[in-house]
């Protein structure tokens, strides 16, 4: 699939930030929900934000691979951090360059008081495109 990042100029660099302002690709959407550091059971894998969003990204590849595509098709991410604070920026940071490097896609971080299991800290959905 080729995608197209686009960063303008009259805009801040937001890839120290972890994302894109702009990702167009042509072909068809796919979205995956929600994944957190869950193991198979669905139990959060430890009470460690580090770990939970290790297994979180994890999770999303499995899922993307699941139907047949990979991190390189993602073109927006949402992600959702409970206590978000500079600390917890550094390390998703240190995930998302590891899955994209500096190819990074559209993203909406949002902080929140809680998520839907008790111990999930972390959590991450995604669209995708399947090339045309």
């Amino acid at each position: 699939m080729t995608r197209s990042i686009t960063n303008p100029a009259e805009l801040h660099d937001p890839t120290g930030y972890g994302y894109s302002h702009v990702v167009s690709a042509p072909g068809e959407q796919v979205f995956i929900a929600g994944q957190y550091g869950s193991d198979p059971t669905g139990h959060v894998v430890s009470d460690g934000f580090d770990a939970q969003v290790g297994q979180a990204f994890a999770n999303l590849r499995t899922a993307l691979e699941a139907v047949g595509l990979g991190l390189g098709d993602v073109v927006r991410i949402g992600t959702y951090v409970v206590g978000h604070d500079q600390e917890k920026l550094e390390v998703l940071l240190k995930h998302l360059h590891a899955a994209w490097g500096t190819e990074l896609p559209a993203q909406t971080l949002i902080g929140v008081a809680a998520l839907a299991l008790p111990d999930m800290l972390f959590e991450i959905d995604a669209v995708a495109v399947r090339a045309a």
